[in-house]
């Protein structure tokens, strides 16, 4: 696998900022302002909550809100936008293997992702995708590495010596006119928009991660911190982590009024009652024992599918990617 030339990368992310802009919110005073990357996506609800129901300053943190894309969650820490966040486990794997300066800290919830068809395709489950096309949004998004490994465990390969599935990428405004046009037989999709589509263009789900007897007591989702705040800040490192984690246990028992702040906050946008069930279809039960396990089972699968180098230690990278911070169970 090609390591990635975090110089360009970088580059790139900061002519992004640029133009998308930056919106934060600031809580002045104090020696150390920890800059919090916060992205536009449903399932980060803990993350909007901390910040408007006052959990990251009841753990007497100072922080800055950093609006960045989804999309460059990984350019934003190499390119030390952000100390602070945390998004799908799936797509920082590959960084960290490159070197990226990440580690986990805790699981913060399940779900996400869908595998959906066209209610009239005959498709039972994943194991009919065999020799079919599927739309990701990305190649190297998380609903296409999730689908990779959801696929194998059915028995279909997905390595480049025995690939028995065409994914194809489309944008997101695309993908579900690709499906219905028939140029693709399958989406892999992240909520909101897969839950969307799957409601607006009556498709039946294959997979749903929140749901599934394979990923549903899995942690899709990890909080995160840089190497920098883990080894010179760890008390930082670990109030940052129990403001997420609290405000985690708040969304599973308010997923309507976390909707609602969301919606109202301009965080996302959408509906309140159909949001809301989609956070509560989620497990906001953290765990750092199941994010640890969450990464290890995520490492593991990656190799065995050759997502990783054949050199690559996983023991090795599994270790240094997650930190066991004092104070936060």
């Amino acid at each position: 696998m090609k390591k990635k030339n975090w110089a360009f990368v970088v580059t790139v992310l900061l002519v992004t900022l640029a133009l998308t802009g930056c919106r934060s919110k600031k809580v002045k005073g104090g020696d150390y302002v920890l800059r919090v990357g916060i992205q536009s996506d449903l399932c980060l609800a803990p993350l909007h909550i901390a910040i408007e129901k006052g959990f990251f300053e009841a753990e007497g943190l100072k922080f800055e809100a950093i609006k960045i894309e989804s999309a460059v969650a990984a350019e934003a820490i190499a390119g030390n936008q952000i100390d602070a966040g945390f998004g799908l486990l799936a797509k920082f794997i590959q960084p960290l293997e490159n070197g990226l300066p990440l580690k986990f800290t805790s699981g913060i919830h399940t779900g996400c992702i869908k595998i959906v068809v066209p209610r009239d395709s005959g498709a039972q489950s994943l194991s009919d995708l065999r020799g079919k096309n599927v739309g990701v949004p990305g190649l190297m998004a998380s609903p296409a590495l999730i689908a990779k490994r959801a696929l194998a465990a059915a028995g279909i390969g997905v390595t480049g010596d025995n690939l028995e599935v065409n994914f194809m990428a489309y944008s997101n405004a695309d993908l579900y006119i690709a499906l219905e046009k028939g140029a693709i037989d399958a989406v892999a999709g992240g909520d909101p928009g897969v839950s969307v589509a799957e409601r607006e263009y009556n498709l039946k789900v294959l997979l749903d991660t929140a749901s599934g007897e394979l990923y549903k007591n899995e942690y899709c989702c990890l909080s995160f911190v840089t190497t920098n705040l883990a080894e010179k800040h760890p008390e930082i490192a670990a109030q940052f982590t129990r403001a997420v984690l609290k405000a985690s246990e708040w969304v599973e028992k308010n997923p309507v009024e976390a909707a609602k702040i969301q919606i109202e906050k301009n965080y996302i946008a959408g509906d309140v009652d159909f949001n809301a069930s989609l956070l509560a279809s989620y497990s906001y039960k953290p765990s750092v024992q199941g994010g640890y396990d969450a990464l290890k089972n995520t490492i593991n699968e990656f190799k065995a599918i050759k997502l990783l180098n054949d050199e690559t230690n996983t023991a090795r990278l599994l270790e240094t990617s997650f930190v066991f911070l004092d104070g936060v169970n």
